[in-house]
């Protein structure tokens, strides 16, 4: 094994450790070792290095059974969360405020709407009025009054140019509308 301080992905950090296991099982059979002021049999070392390689095959096997997990709440959450939200509206239009009948479902009734006070409503007829001018809108009548005038109007007939420029034996359209025109 190298002494790089690189990140080492996790399957080859696994392919690593059966790679010692299997070269611990055959340089050394049935001898002992002494690590860290520890003896080791070889038993005792292959079953420590396959404790690691379980662990680490076990936390893959979790991660992946995670994101499948997730995978499936997510989509559930998508189907089932539309009509959720349509059945807690049927259900508070249904039964309003009965608080009762509403903590069944685990719903709170909805709050009273706060009366304005009489500088909110001012404020609010003052914002609405200089918006209106603002903008320079009108109601339906006024509306209805406005007419519009109209005069000399010229309609000018909307042509596809042509993708090459018009040889001298081709009129052009405006020449060929002034010929019409003529006639």
């Amino acid at each position: 094994m190298s002494g790089t301080t690189s990140k080492v992905s996790k399957a080859t950090a696994l392919a690593r450790v059966l790679a010692v296991i299997a070269g611990t099982k055959k340089h050394f059979p049935n001898g002992s070792l002494t690590i860290g002021n520890v003896a080791f049999t070889e038993a005792s070392l292959v079953g420590l290095f396959q404790s690691l390689a379980d662990a680490v095959t076990a936390e893959s096997a979790a991660r992946a059974s995670v994101k499948g997990a997730l995978s499936a709440l997510r989509e559930t959450n998508a189907k089932v969360s539309p009509v959720l939200r349509a059945f807690k509206r049927i259900v508070l239009d249904t039964f309003g405020s009965a608080t009762e009948i509403l903590a069944d479902f685990g719903l709170d009734p909805p709050k009273a709407r706060k009366p304005l006070s009489g500088e909110q409503i001012a404020a609010a007829t003052a914002k609405r009025r200089a918006t209106r001018t603002a903008r320079g809108t009108v109601g339906k009548r006024k509306k209805l009054a406005i007419k519009g005038d109209v005069t000399g109007i010229v309609v000018t007939p909307v042509t596809h140019a042509p993708a090459s420029p018009p040889s001298a034996a081709e009129p052009t359209s405006s020449a060929h509308a002034a010929s019409s025109a003529a006639k």
